[in-house]
C-alpha cells in the first residue's frame, strides 16, 4: 500500500499530477491538487511524481 503526500504549498494547481496518475485518484479541490479516489488504488508507479513540475508530491510505501 502507498500513501500519496501532496505540499499544498508547493502545488502550483497545474493539474498535470491528476492527468498522469493511471489510478485516477488525484483530483483538485480549491485549485490544488488533493487525494480524491481511493488511495489504496495507488500502484507507486509515481507518475504524478514524475510530471509535477514543482515537486509537490511524493509517494511512500507502507
Amino acid at each position: 500500500m502507498y500513501i500519496v503526500t501532496i505540499d499544498e504549498e508547493e502545488c502550483s494547481g497545474c493539474n498535470a499530477c491528476t492527468d498522469g496518475c493511471p489510478a485516477k485518484i488525484l483530483g483538485f479541490v480549491d485549485e490544488k491538487a488533493v487525494v480524491t479516489g481511493d488511495e489504496s488504488e495507488c500502484m507507486g508507479c509515481e507518475s504524478c511524481v514524475i510530471v509535477c513540475p514543482t515537486g509537490a508530491i511524493s509517494i511512500m510505501e507502507i
